[in-house]
């Protein structure tokens, strides 16, 4: 099952698309639930997020023979996270134009006020998912590291 192609960014946009395609679902599905107006509801971005990221770091440990670099398994998390993010970052800003109705929502509950636009929304949404996929990268490859993996001892 070995692929010499394959990079951790190759991996990461692989596995970023689905995991985006993920989040919107579940936003579209609150959408249609009003639920979008109560924040709680959009920590299962965060679990979506982890779920894809574990599932991107595991194919690309399982890839190379479970003998990953601890910097490439990270590495791939990362892109995970980024693809996602910006992904569903875009997906918002489409569907404000479809309904714009979901910003008054947002500005009434946010604590940005009125001063939320597009924008900030947008930039809010990437800073998020990007510092929260590196969180869960940094807990995911604790898990799948390889087995002979050692610790930095000293810069010599």
């Amino acid at each position: 099952m070995t692929d010499a192609s394959i990079t951790p960014e190759k991996n990461g946009v692989r596995y970023g698309l689905p995991t985006a395609a993920g989040m919107a679902a579940y936003f579209l599905l609150a959408s249609l639930m009003h639920l979008t107006d109560r924040v709680e509801f959009s920590f299962l971005n965060g679990a979506i997020l982890a779920v894809g990221i574990s599932m991107a770091i595991a194919h690309y440990r399982r890839v190379k023979n479970n003998r990953m670099a601890y910097l490439q398994g990270f590495g791939t998390g990362i892109v995970t996270a980024l693809v996602a993010s910006v992904v569903f970052a875009l997906f918002f800003v489409v569907y404000t134009v479809i309904n714009p109705a979901i910003m008054d929502q947002l500005r009434a509950r946010d604590l940005f006020g009125f001063d939320l636009s597009v924008t900030i929304a947008f930039l809010a949404i990437m800073l998020q998912g990007v510092m929260s996929g590196m969180i869960i990268s940094l807990i995911a490859m604790q898990y799948f590291k390889s087995p002979d993996h050692k610790p930095l001892q000293g810069i010599e």
